[in-house]
């Protein structure tokens, strides 16, 4: 398998969340501010660090050193007063982008494991 420059796969795991948090959040409301609201509550960093800490138990060992290689890339200046969370929130972004690429059956299975 092709690998990916990880700071990619955290780009489109972003993109692939926000419109996953986006189609289950239409369901809720047709109202336009309160579908805003509870879809930034979803893809804060902070949601996105405890759903990552939730998934723990069901990664496989490729996917916890995916997730580890994820936290530890270098953190843009802005982001840096939430190291913490943001390093979480990446390394979760860099699974959903690497399984949204290498294998959906498997990003279907986490969202399935997945409350929002």
């Amino acid at each position: 398998m092709e690998e990916m420059n990880l700071r990619n796969y955290a780009y489109i795991g972003d993109a692939v969340w926000e419109l996953h948090v986006r189609e289950k959040t239409i369901k809720l409301t047709n109202n336009s501010r309160n579908l805003h609201k509870i879809t930034t509550e979803k893809v804060k960093m902070g949601f996105q660090a405890e759903l990552l800490h939730k998934l723990d138990e069901f990664l496989t060992e490729e996917e916890h050193e995916i997730a580890r290689r994820g936290r530890n890339l270098p953190i843009p200046t802005a982001r840096r007063q939430n190291q913490g969370e943001y390093r979480l929130a990446t390394a979760f972004e860099t699974l959903i982008g690497f399984w949204f690429l290498h294998d959906k059956k498997r990003l279907e299975y986490i969202f399935s494991l997945i409350e929002i």
